[in-house]
């Protein structure tokens, strides 16, 4: 759509026309013949000399060339531009983060893929979590893969195939075979603090309890809850099983309620996928629409037009002008030889 940045300024357009009607024209009081006999001539012709006026008449092409170069002129000045559709952009309100559990227990195949085959633990979990990624279109997302020791994969980033593609490279035991779920809890503190949404979800995602961390969960999730962070712990497992592999179903339900979220636990993968749908409903998408149209200028186009039909007409003048004075040769008579 074409549009002009300061369309007042059309109210130029006469301006020439009033200056001539109100300031007079330029006179130039000068002899319009020069002869040393004038009065011997005066008394020859029976005339007396006098006084007149010479009134110079621009041609009619000249007024077409200087109105259009004025009009393009004052159609430069009032700034036209092309206002394009507009650009919708969509700007995630939300952060959330992922943290998953990589220890030896994870190899555990108790879990079926998405044809029904018996697959480990892992396994399962990233199939479930790909199809929860991809419906997570709008949020920025982030991934923490932990074990023995707790390892940033993806920061915060809207390019949630990035997130899926490395976290299908994640491998059991790539971080150690135990189960730091306090250093990784501190460490998504740490990666939330550089993040300026408001809305900061974790949802750590575990098989076994905390073995070690410098960082005690329950102490974690207190730090959390004061930086404005809600942790929705999921336990997948046996919550009989014992040692390393035991689920401290306690501690991850109170990491939850201090913090405000809420806590999941999944034996198979049915249950699983239904923890995620519940997730997607307590946390729906939510994004800032902004949208803007781009504008492009084109002043220069009538200002470039105005130019170059002045220049043409400065050229067509200087041709009829050279034609005009060029010497004719009378017909028989050769030009002499250089």
């Amino acid at each position: 759509m074409l549009t002009f940045a300061y369309p007042w300024l059309i109210l130029l357009l006469p301006l020439p026309w009033l200056v001539r009607w109100l300031l007079p024209a330029h006179h130039e009081r000068r002899a319009a013949v020069r002869v040393p006999f004038m009065k011997r001539l005066s008394l020859i012709v029976g005339l007396q000399p006098g006084s007149g006026v010479a009134v110079a008449r621009r041609a009619l092409s000249q007024w077409l060339v200087l109105g259009l170069a004025w009009l393009l002129i004052i159609v430069a000045i009032t700034r036209p531009q092309w206002l394009e559709e507009p650009i919708v952009k969509e700007l995630p309100m939300r952060d959330l983060l992922v943290a998953v559990d990589l220890s030896g227990s994870m190899e555990a195949e108790d879990f079926t893929d998405s044809e029904g085959n018996i697959v480990d633990r892992l396994t399962a979990v990233k199939q479930v979590l790909d199809v929860f990624f991809e419906q997570r279109d709008g949020d920025r997302v982030g991934l923490i893969l932990f074990g023995t020791a707790a390892f940033v994969q993806v920061p915060f980033t809207d390019d949630l195939d990035v997130v899926r593609e490395l976290l299908q490279e994640a491998q059991i035991r790539m971080l150690g075979p135990r189960t730091m779920l306090g250093d990784a809890m501190g460490l998504a503190i740490n990666l939330f603090d550089r993040s300026e949404v408001d809305e900061r979800v974790l949802i750590t995602l575990t098989d076994g309890n905390d073995t070690g961390s410098l960082v005690p969960p329950e102490r974690a999730a207190e730090i959390a809850r004061d930086k404005g962070v809600v942790v929705y712990t999921i336990a997948i497992g046996d919550p009989s099983a014992v040692g390393e592999q035991a689920l401290d179903e306690t501690t991850l339900e109170n990491i939850a309620k201090i913090t405000g979220g809420a806590y999941f636990h999944a034996n198979d993968r049915q249950e699983l996928e239904a923890i995620y749908s519940r997730l997607d409903e307590i946390n729906p998408r939510q994004v800032e629409t902004q949208s803007f149209r781009p504008l492009s200028e084109l002043y220069h186009w009538p200002l470039a037009a105005s130019m170059l039909i002045t220049l043409l007409y400065i050229l067509y003048l200087e041709a009829r002008l050279y034609i005009r004075n060029r010497p004719v040769m009378e017909p028989g008579i050769e030009e002499p030889a250089g």
